[in-house]
């Protein structure tokens, strides 16, 4: 199966958001390279946030070129076959926890559909969360200002709505 073919049925099997789940599915039907960042119409991005469930906190990216705090998260590259994978790279990456991180349950939590400078318009993001083992230790990357932990009631004043909503899913995914 193909990242674009994975990617269509995650869409189709997530029942929130559906009128921004169609407008996902519509893209791809009208551009089969949806899913890569070539294609200036908008791509599909894979994102994580990743949490600390005993500490009651997430992993935070103070993003480069944008200056925000993020979750992880970024574009598909060739070698990735699911968006869930997608999803976890970008997370590992950027996080610099290697080992022990792993999706929740359930699949992507939240869509959020951003606008993006020239020569692409829109990313169009599927998002979930990523559970950091106790031990888990951050590093740094090159794609990041800043990494830091922040406990769930701290988000809404360092981050944008987006983040804020995902940080809320993921806790009622999580029943906390």
């Amino acid at each position: 199966m193909s990242l674009y073919d994975d990617t269509v049925l995650v869409l189709k099997g997530y029942e929130d958001q559906p009128e921004l789940r169609d407008l996902y599915l519509e893209h791809l039907a009208a551009h089969p390279d949806g899913v890569y960042k070539p294609c200036r119409a908008g791509h599909i991005t894979g994102s994580a946030l990743v949490v600390d469930q005993a500490g009651g906190r997430v992993l935070l990216t103070l993003h480069k070129k944008l200056g925000m705090w993020l979750q992880m998260g970024g574009h598909c590259e060739p070698g990735d076959t699911t968006i869930a994978g997608a999803a976890l790279r970008e997370a590992r990456e950027e996080s610099g926890i290697s080992a022990g991180l792993t999706l929740l349950p359930g699949g992507p939590l939240r869509l959020d559909r951003h606008p993006i400078p020239e020569p692409c318009n829109w990313h169009l993001d599927v998002q979930y969360a990523a559970l950091a083992p106790a031990d888990a230790v951050a590093e740094i990357s090159e794609e990041s200002l800043d990494l830091r932990w922040f406990p769930y009631a701290e988000v809404a004043a360092v981050a944008d709505a987006s983040v804020v909503r995902l940080v809320e899913a993921t806790r009622a995914r999580l029943g906390a």
